[in-house]
C-alpha cells in the first residue's frame, strides 16, 4: 500500500473540509517515532497537536487501557457511574491551580470543555457577554469558533457567528501589542459597546497555541485577575494545549502568580485517547443544574484510565522537569543558528512549548514561504513539523516530552539542515 493510493482514495471518502498537514498515513508509532504504511520512519514533532506528551503507546498507558478494556469500554457515568470517574475528578481538583475548593466535569473534545466553561459562566453570572482575545483558538463548534481569533479558515463560509462574543488584542511584544493595549482595548470595548455587568466571562490561553505560541504577559494575567474580580467576571484558561506538562509545569497557569476560576482541559490528558475536562471553583461549577452539564461519552471509562496513567507517568518521570530541559535544548539550538538565519525573528516558548518566527530579513514582514520550506524540508528528512500562527510564519515544536535523548540529537540535525536548505532554496 502507498501513501499515494491512499490520498487518492480520501479525495472520494472525506469530506474536503477536513484539513491535512501532510499525506503520511501512519502504520505504526512508538514514543516519539512513527513509520507510514510505506515503511518510512519519521521523528514526531507535532505529538497529535500536544496531545501524546507521555509519548505514542506508552507502556503505562497502554497498560492502563488494556485493564479497563477487560472490564467495561461504556456505560454512561449518568447512567451507570464509576469510581475512577471520581478518583479522577478529585487528583485533578488538586492539581489545578486555585487556592479553593473546586469540581470537575469531563466531557471529550477541548472544544466541548470550553462550551461547557462558557455554559457554566453564563448560569453562574446569570450574563451572556463573552472577551476572547484576537489570534486565540478556542475549537471548531460555533461557540469554538466564534471565540476563536482567526478567520482563515475557521470561520469564513460558515454564516454568523454566535451572539455577544467580543475579541481584544493580545499581548504580543514582537508585533508591538502590549498589555496596556489589550486592557486599553477591553475598557474601549466596556464605554463603547459593552457594559461590563453583561460580562459572563473572559478566556484566554496561557500561551496562544494556533495563534502562534505567543506566552500571555504576566502583567497580563494579573490585570485580568483584577478586572475580574472588580466586575464579577468569570476567567477561564483554556489549557487544552498547553496542559499536562507542555510548558514545564502540569498546568501553564502556575506560571503565574494568579488562578483563574475554570479551566479548560483535554488533548495531553488522555495520552492518546479522547477525553476532557473543565476544573473549577466549587461555586461556580455547582451553579448548573443536575442534567445541564454532561454528555454520552463524557469520561468514557478508557478515557479515564488513560488519564490516571498519564499522571502517574508525568509524576514518576518528573516530565515537568524534562520539558524544560528539551525546551532549553531546543532553544539554544535554534539560537544558534541566528548568524546564519536572518530570518529568525524570536524563539520563545515556556518549556517545551518553543516557537521559532520567521520574517523577511530586515523587516517586520512576515515570511509564510520560508516557514512552509521549513516545514517541507524537514519532512523530506524524516521530521514531522507544524506551522502555525495568524500569518502562517511560525514553526511550533511539540515533540512528545519522553522523546528519548539520541532521537532528540537526530532531530536536531535534521532541524539544522532543514533550515539551512531553505535560506539556500
Amino acid at each position: 500500500m502507498q501513501n499515494a493510493e491512499i490520498a487518492e482514495r480520501r479525495k472520494t471518502a472525506i469530506a474536503r473540509g477536513v484539513g491535512m498537514q501532510t499525506q503520511i498515513y501512519v502504520e505504526r508509532a512508538e514514543n516519539s517515532e512513527v513509520w507510514d504504511v510505506e515503511g518510512n520512519r519519521y521523528i514526531d514533532f507535532a505529538a497529535g497537536i500536544a496531545v501524546v506528551n507521555t509519548g505514542h503507546r506508552h507502556p503505562k498507558v497502554m497498560a492502563a487501557v488494556q485493564k479497563q478494556l477487560d472490564s467495561f469500554t461504556h456505560t454512561c457515568h449518568q447512567v451507570l457511574p464509576y469510581e475512577n470517574y471520581i478518583r479522577l475528578g478529585e487528583r485533578l481538583n488538586a492539581l489545578v491551580p486555585g487556592d479553593f475548593e473546586k469540581r470537575t466535569l469531563f466531557v471529550t473534545t477541548g472544544a466541548e470543555a470550553v462550551e461547557n466553561a462558557v455554559k457554566i459562566a453564563r448560569f453562574a453570572t446569570g450574563r451572556n457577554a463573552v472577551i476572547a482575545f484576537g489570534g486565540a483558538f478556542h475549537g471548531r463548534t460555533f461557540m469554538g469558533m466564534t471565540l476563536t481569533g482567526k478567520v482563515q479558515p475557521y470561520k469564513a463560509g460558515f454564516g454568523a457567528m454566535m451572539p455577544d462574543v467580543f475579541h481584544v488584542p493580545f499581548p504580543i511584544g514582537l508585533h508591538g501589542i502590549s498589555t496596556d493595549d489589550a486592557m486599553a482595548g477591553i475598557q474601549k470595548l466596556f464605554k463603547a459597546d459593552l457594559d461590563p455587568s453583561r460580562v459572563a466571562c473572559i478566556i484566554l490561553e496561557p500561551v496562544q497555541g494556533e495563534g502562534g505560541f505567543y506566552p500571555a504577559p504576566a502583567e497580563l494575567m494579573r490585570a485580568l485577575r483584577q478586572l475580574c474580580d472588580d466586575h464579577g467576571i468569570v476567567l477561564i484558561a483554556d489549557e487544552v494545549q498547553t496542559g499536562f506538562a507542555r510548558t514545564g509545569k502540569l498546568f501553564a497557569m502556575e506560571h503565574y502568580d494568579v488562578a483563574p476560576d475554570l479551566v479548560c482541559m483535554a488533548k495531553g490528558l488522555g495520552g492518546g485517547l479522547p477525553i476532557a475536562a473543565v476544573t473549577g471553583k466549587a461555586s461556580i461549577v455547582d451553579a448548573a443544574n443536575p442534567g445541564g452539564l454532561g454528555g454520552t461519552y463524557g469520561g468514557n471509562p478508557l478515557g479515564i484510565a488513560a488519564a490516571h496513567a498519564v499522571l502517574d507517568v508525568i509524576e514518576e518521570e518528573d516530565l515537568c522537569n524534562r520539558a524544560n530541559v528539551l525546551g532549553s535544548r531546543l532553544r539554544q539550538h535554534l539560537e544558534s543558528l541566528r548568524d546564519r538565519v536572518p530570518e529568525i525573528a524570536e524563539i520563545r516558548g515556556p518549556g517545551f512549548m518553543v516557537a521559532v518566527e520567521f520574517n523577511l530579513p530586515g523587516t517586520h514582514t512576515p515570511d509564510a514561504d520560508f516557514t512552509n520550506r521549513v516545514k517541507a524540508e524537514a519532512q523530506k528528512r524524516g521530521l514531522i513539523l507544524l506551522t502555525c500562527g495568524v500569518y502562517g510564519n511560525v514553526v511550533r515544536f511539540l515533540a512528545p516530552i519522553t522523546i528519548p535523548d539520541d532521537v532528540f540529537a537526530e532531530a536536531m540535525a535534521i532541524l539544522e539542515d532543514s533550515v539551512l536548505a531553505a535560506r539556500a532554496a
